[in-house]
Parts: structure tokens; C-alpha cells; sequence
């Protein structure tokens, strides 16, 4: 199985490597916790290894994205205008278009990691949750076919117990990375858990991370204070 590093440091470490090539992964957790961030990271890292890259953004304006990356050195700009990089918005209203939007974006670029951040904002324009679902499964199943590593967002309410907003996110994806901004005692921490991962021996643990002016950092060696309130 060759394995797709995800340029996060400490997460590999979890992953026997990286992600399998051409799954699609969910990151999901409350608001704060980073999502967008590691999806971030993980699209520079791979530009830096001759790897193209689509951002398809149903929430944050495009410029906004931009001038938060930069803050990490990561300029998306300038990958853009050469070429190895397409970031764009798309309003959810439409979702009939959404379909033809990601195949276009990736095959314009020949791109091989895809990120769509958050598959959440669906809900926000469809009421019916068997179509939410319908929705979802069928952007899913034409990501698999463009072969991209992908990485799906996907926000949890707080006190929430399933993994996704819609409940059926995690059981199409191949990997599941779950995200905690929990308070513990006087001060919140942050960490996640490797919930599923196709193919892969990866650990059962919470693990501690940290936002730092590089971008994150996870610590594969430490067990979060977190796990105990999980």
C-alpha cells in the first residue's frame, strides 16, 4: 500500500506513513480545533513535493483562506498562479454544480490531493436529510474516481455522539481522524484519535497536538489528559 505523507508532523507516526493513496479521510471535531489548519497543511506540503492541489472552500472566503495560510509561510497565491495549486469558494446553494466543479478543478491541474472544507455547509441550504445523505454519497463516489487523496471536513456539535453532522460521512470515507478541544481543569487542550483507517495499523490512543507558527504538530509519543474525558 503506498502511503501518502501527510506533511503533518507526529501524524505519520500514527499511520504506518501517511494515508493510503487515493482514500478520502474525514477530520471532524467542534469548532477551534484545526481542522482547516491540517487540511491546509496537508495541501502545501504535498505542492512542495511536485503534488498539485484543490481547495474547494463551501464556507470562508477564498482571500480570507489566503491571508490565514500566509501566516504559517504558506503562500497559495503564488502557487495558483503557477499553476500547481486552485483554490476556489463555491456557494452551496448550488450543489447540483458542485459535482462538476471538483472534477474540473482537479483535472485542470492534474492535482493529486483535494480538499473540501466542510461538507457541513450543505445542510445549511438543504432541509431534507435523506437528500443531505444522497448529496454526500454522490460527491464521494466521483471523488474516489479522480483518484486524489482527499481530505473531507466536517464539523461536530458539541456533546455530539456521532462522528459527523449528517451521520453518514464516516462510514463512506476510508479514515476517520477525530479532533478534541476539551477543558481540562483550569486551562483547554487539544488533541485527537485516529478513529479508522483503511488499511492501516494505526493507533487506538489520544494524542496531544499544538498550533504553532509552523502549522500543527501532533506528539504520537504522549497520551492526552483528554482520553480520560472522553
Amino acid at each position: 500500500m503506498k502511503r501518502i505523507p501527510t506533511g503533518i508532523p507526529g501524524l505519520d507516526e500514527l499511520i504506518e506513513g501517511g494515508f493510503p493513496k487515493g482514500s478520502v479521510i474525514l477530520l471532524t471535531g467542534t469548532c477551534g480545533t484545526g481542522k482547516t489548519l491540517t487540511s491546509l497543511q496537508f495541501l502545501w506540503y504535498g505542492i512542495q513535493q511536485n503534488e498539485n492541489g484543490v481547495y474547494i472552500s463551501f464556507e470562508e472566503p477564498i482571500e480570507e483562506v489566503k491571508k490565514y495560510s500566509k501566516l504559517f509561510g504558506w503562500d497559495f497565491e503564488k502557487a495558483e498562479k503557477e499553476g500547481k495549486a486552485i483554490l476556489v469558494r463555491y456557494d452551496p446553494f448550488h450543489v447540483e454544480d458542485i459535482i462538476e466543479l471538483v472534477t474540473s478543478s482537479v483535472r485542470k491541474i492534474n492535482a493529486k490531493r483535494l480538499v473540501i472544507d466542510s461538507i457541513s455547509a450543505l445542510g445549511m441550504y438543504i432541509r431534507d436529510p435523506s437528500e443531505v445523505r444522497r448529496t454526500i454519497f454522490n460527491l464521494l463516489m466521483n471523488v474516489y474516481k479522480l483518484g486524489c487523496t482527499t481530505i473531507l471536513t466536517s464539523e461536530m456539535l458539541p456533546d455530539q455522539i456521532q462522528l459527523s453532522r449528517f451521520g453518514v460521512e464516516e462510514f463512506i470515507v476510508d479514515g476517520v481522524i477525530v479532533f478534541y478541544y476539551t477543558k481540562i481543569d483550569s486551562y483547554f487542550a487539544r488533541a485527537l484519535t485516529v478513529w479508522k483507517m483503511r488499511y492501516t495499523h494505526h493507533s487506538q490512543k489520544i494524542h496531544p497536538y499544538k498550533i504553532t507558527e509552523n502549522g500543527i504538530v501532533v506528539f504520537p509519543h504522549e497520551e492526552s489528559a483528554i482520553a480520560h474525558k472522553v
